[in-house]
């Protein structure tokens, strides 16, 4: 008599599960564009998001349309590219890497190393994707090949997705170049004596000396200026979109072997809780790989949660700030996006605890 009921009331629970469920999976897109709108009325600057859920390859994007300025992301697409080449055979791990003065730029202490020594592109690897080394950037930009970076960014991401990718380098004899012109005539270790100016006026005035030039030379007279010139051109820039399309063909492992793709895993720290933007947000216990990128009044952060088996389960997470104090405020900004997210595109795992 009893075994009818117990029976029902199993379907009940059942249902209810099922149709929760199914709540959190139709609305969390709704319930995270409220609080991504809350976030960004309560923080200067412009905020961009962009995540998606593999699984039901349901999307939220809130600006992830314009262009971002991406900073140390970039290091992802020339990280990728570098393997591609082990991949096919034409670069081993073991391989050593040769540093050139032109390859020198701050931060990251490589820079410091002599010109001439050798370093394995195993050992570079971590350098620039951990660690964030300038320099090691170069080096593996150098060994991938420039334009072998940009055609895989643009395959991956798509062609009007992202912008031209340059070497770091490159960035800082750009930047300076809205100041006066001839800053890409700026050796690479006058690049460095200048980054050790502090942002603002003596920062111009350091470029300004090292060019010998007289304070009417200069065609912008602020850094704000210059920086704001330089993102304009969209170069080491790219849509959040195309960003996180380029992530999901990395975790599906369409972009490198599976040996390839857990290289890129480890080097993108999964398994190591850094409690640093969007990770700070995230339960502590989430797989996430992850770069961040942080350059003057911009920062970026972009990862992947559950990344393994193919994506199966992998929800990827990309945001940008801009017109923001990049150390002070950027951090906050994207721990709270994180929190956004556990609390709606996660909210399902978190309520089966």
């Amino acid at each position: 008599m009893h075994r009818p009921a117990k029976l029902l009331r199993w379907f009940a629970f059942l249902l209810a599960s099922w149709s929760a469920s199914a709540a959190w999976s139709a609305d969390w897109d709704d319930a995270l564009a409220r609080e991504i709108d809350r976030i960004d009325r309560e923080t200067p600057g412009a905020l961009g998001v962009y995540v998606k859920r593999l699984k039901d390859g349901t999307a939220f994007a809130h600006g992830a349309d314009r262009f971002w300025y991406l900073g140390s992301t970039v290091k992802v697409p020339i990280a990728i590219a570098v393997l591609q080449r082990v991949d096919e055979g034409g670069l081993k791990l073991s391989d050593r890497v040769t540093l050139q003065a032109g390859d020198r730029i701050e931060a990251g202490p490589l820079v410091w190393q002599k010109v001439g020594g050798t370093h394995t592109v195993d050992a570079l690897l971590p350098r620039m994707l951990r660690d964030s080394d300038n320099t090691g950037a170069n080096m593996l930009m150098r060994t991938a090949g420039e334009a072998r970076v940009n055609e895989l960014a643009k395959a991956a991401m798509g062609a009007s997705a992202v912008d031209r990718i340059t070497t770091l380098a490159q960035v800082r004899q750009d930047v300076y170049a809205e100041l006066h012109p001839r800053a890409r005539t700026l050796s690479n270790d006058q690049l460095v004596r200048i980054a050790s100016a502090p942002m603002g006026p003596q920062r111009v005035e350091a470029v300004r000396r090292a060019l010998n030039l007289k304070a009417a030379d200069l065609q912008a007279t602020t850094m704000d200026e210059a920086y704001a010139r330089y993102y304009a051109k969209r170069l080491n820039a790219a849509t959040l979109e195309g960003y996180g399309a380029m992530l999901e063909k990395l975790v599906r492992g369409q972009l490198l072997s599976a040996a390839g793709t857990r290289r890129m895993f480890d080097d993108m720290k999964l398994g190591i809780f850094t409690n640093y933007r969007l990770q700070a947000g995230l339960p502590r216990d989430v797989p996430f790989i992850h770069k961040t990128g942080t350059q003057h009044r911009t920062a970026c952060h972009a990862g992947v949660i559950d990344p393994q088996d193919g994506g199966a389960d992998a929800i990827v997470a990309v945001t940008c700030a801009a017109d923001v104090d990049e150390q002070r405020e950027a951090g906050r900004i994207f721990e709270r996006v994180g929190r956004a997210i556990t609390r709606t595109v996660l909210a399902e795992r978190t309520a089966r605890r």
